[in-house]
C-alpha cells in the first residue's frame, strides 16, 4: 500500500476489522456453550494445540523460521505462562460460573493492568490521563464485582477468575516489551500456544473424562473457537495491524466487550441490565481515554506536519 492509501483505511481494511470484533465477541458465549458440554482442560489443550498448529502453518507459509535462540527460551516460558497458558485457563473456569457477558466485560480491562504492570517494570510514567482510564475501568469491575462481594458466604470466584486472567495478559504484554526480541509475532504466538498446551494437555490426560459425546450446539461453539477464534481471528489481527492506523486497530477491540455482551443476551439469553450497561460504558471510556486517544493526537500532529 502507498502511504496515502495507508492513511485513508479501504473498505477491505473495515471489513476485517468488523469481522475480527465479531469473531472475538463471540468467543466468549461460544466457550461458554463449549465448556458447559466438556471439560476445561480438554477444551483449552484442544484449542492451544489447534491455535498452535495453525498460526506455526501461517508462520511458514510466509518464510519465517520457527526456531527461537537459546538466551530466549526462559522468556518464552514466561511469556507461554501469562499470556497463554493462565488467560486460557482462568476464562475458561470463570465462564463456567460467569455469564458470557460480565466475563468479556472484565477480560478486555487486560489495557488495565498492563498501565500498571508498565509503570512497575518499564518505568513509564503516571500521566493524568492514564489514572483517569484507570479510574473508570475499575468503577466499571467495581459496578460488576461489588454485588458479588456484598453478598453473604458467597465469593465472587468467576469475576476474580476472569480478572486474574486479565492481570496475567497484561503482564505477560509487559514482559514481551521488558525483554528486547525480534521474533516474528507469529511465530512468538504459536510458541506460546505450544508451550502452554503441553501441561494443559497432561492435565487432561490425567484428569479428564470425555468421550467425545456432545450436542450439536457444543460441537458448532467448539469448532467456531477453533477455527473462528484460535486461527482465522489471530491472522486477521495481523492483516489488521499491518493495513490500518494504531488508532483504528485500538477502536476494534473496544467494540469486542459490546459484542460479546449483546451475542450473550441473544444466543445464551444472558440478562443484560443497568449494571452491565454501566459497567460496559465505563470500561470502554477508560480504554478510550488509554489507548484511542493518545493515537488520535499523535496522527493529528503527524498530518500537520
Amino acid at each position: 500500500m502507498s502511504a496515502g492509501a495507508s492513511q485513508r483505511p479501504g473498505v477491505v481494511a473495515v471489513l476485517l476489522v468488523v469481522l475480527l470484533t465479531i469473531l472475538w465477541g463471540t468467543a466468549f458465549p461460544a466457550i461458554k456453550v463449549a465448556v458447559t458440554e466438556m471439560p476445561v482442560l480438554t477444551f483449552r489443550a484442544v484449542c492451544l494445540i489447534v491455535g498452535c498448529v495453525g498460526c506455526a502453518a501461517f508462520a511458514l507459509a510466509r518464510g519465517r523460521s520457527l526456531a527461537i535462540p537459546r538466551p530466549l527460551w526462559g522468556w518464552m516460558i514466561a511469556w507461554a505462562a501469562c499470556n497463554s497458558l493462565l488467560w486460557n485457563l482462568f476464562t475458561a473456569y470463570g465462564l463456567t460460573l460467569l455469564p458470557a457477558g460480565r466475563a468479556v466485560i472484565i477480560g478486555y480491562t487486560m489495557p488495565f493492568w498492563a498501565l500498571v504492570f508498565a509503570a512497575i517494570l518499564l518505568r513509564e510514567p503516571v500521566t493524568r490521563r492514564k489514572v483517569l482510564g484507570l479510574g473508570l475501568g475499575f468503577a466499571g469491575l467495581a459496578v460488576l464485582i461489588g454485588p458479588d462481594l456484598r453478598a453473604i458466604g458467597e465469593a465472587p470466584v468467576g469475576a476474580l477468575s476472569v480478572l486474574f486472567a486479565a492481570m496475567s495478559w497484561g503482564l505477560g504484554t509487559v514482559l514481551i516489551k521488558y525483554k528486547q526480541h525480534d521474533l516474528p509475532t507469529t511465530v512468538l504466538t504459536a510458541w506460546q500456544l505450544g508451550l502452554a498446551s503441553i501441561p494443559v494437555t497432561v492435565a487432561a490426560l490425567m484428569f479428564d473424562d470425555f468421550d467425545w459425546r456432545m450436542t450439536r450446539e457444543g460441537w458448532i461453539a467448539l469448532i467456531f473457537v477453533l477455527v473462528g477464534a484460535m486461527i482465522f481471528a489471530h491472522l486477521l489481527w495481523f492483516s489488521i495491524v499491518r493495513l490500518l492506523p494504531a488508532s483504528v486497530a485500538a477502536i476494534s477491540t473496544l467494540a469486542i466487550p459490546v459484542v460479546g455482551v449483546i451475542v450473550g443476551a441473544l444466543w445464551l439469553g444472558e440478562r443484560v441490565g443497568p449494571g452491565e450497561l454501566i459497567a460496559l460504558a465505563l470500561v470502554i471510556s477508560g480504554l478510550f481515554v488509554v489507548l484511542v486517544l493518545p493515537a488520535l493526537r499523535a496522527e493529528a500532529r503527524s498530518g500537520i506536519r
